[in-house]
């Protein structure tokens, strides 16, 4: 380089060289850690950049490494937060919202709704809505459906519903049997009024191995009416029923 002009105000500072010693000690650690089968960082280390405890290492916002590694053996760990008190009343300044509780005694002290209707004389709910749940791009057919359902008729979350596609089968000639699915909502449904049921229904379909074409002959009876219906069509329903699949009480069983 041409070195500055005396009249110049900048003052050229060559940038810091590293040993040959350390040098080959960077180099020799690297090749190390690369035999070992392990990555090296790109991220130079001490700066939390690569990893930060407070977020990935459960500190929960405390800061506590930091306050250590600054205090070292003076660390004093801080006092806890104050206990939550739970209030009867709520203060006069708190702001009260209304929330879905109405149904809470469904399944107290282990009493479900059970069978409602029996598939021997099923009720009648009304379609309010059909929505297509996958990208027509995705393989087969997933449609979210919500039902209206009678008065009176209340389930719980992890009970099942009970269809009856509508027609006879051609082999036996008597009314289909009842098709179970899993309930997707909640007891208070997706309007959260308490009268509504949803189900998320696959479109059962055969694809010929050979054709690749849908065999309408072997196409699901029950999925396909519900994945095609309507609002203001109208579902034969029973139950609901179910036991073994509910929410366990305690979260941590």
């Amino acid at each position: 380089f041409s070195p500055l002009s005396a009249s110049s105000t900048k003052i050229f500072r060559p940038p810091t060289k590293i040993s040959f010693k350390e040098e080959n000690e960077t180099l020799d650690k690297t090749a190390r850690v690369k035999k070992a089968g392990a990555g090296v960082a790109t991220l130079p280390s001490g700066n939390l950049l690569l990893f930060d405890p407070n977020e990935q290492g459960k500190f929960q916002g405390t800061n506590f490494l930091e306050l250590r590694t600054s205090a070292g053996a003076a660390f004093v760990p801080p006092p806890p937060p104050a206990a939550t008190i739970i209030a009867e009343i709520p203060p006069a300044d708190a702001i009260v919202e209304d929330t879905e509780h109405f149904l809470e005694h469904l399944d107290v002290d282990g009493n479900l709704p059970l069978n409602f209707a029996k598939p021997q004389a099923p009720a009648t709910a009304t379609v309010l809505g059909r929505a297509k749940l996958i990208t027509d791009d995705a393989p087969g057919d997933i449609e979210h459906v919500v039902l209206r359902l009678p008065e009176g008729f209340h389930y719980v979350e992890g009970q099942s519903l009970s269809v009856i596609p509508p027609g006879t089968d051609p082999k036996t000639g008597r009314n289909h049997k009842p098709r179970l699915y899993s309930i997707a909502s909640t007891r208070y449904g997706d309007l959260l009024d308490g009268s509504t049921i949803s189900l998320c229904v696959r479109r059962a379909e055969y694809y010929d191995p050979v054709t690749g074409i849908v065999d309408p002959a072997k196409k699901g009876v029950c999925s396909n009416f519900l994945c095609d219906v309507k609002a203001g069509d109208v579902v034969s329903v029973a139950g609901p029923v179910g036991k073994t699949m509910l929410l366990p009480k305690d979260p941590t069983k």
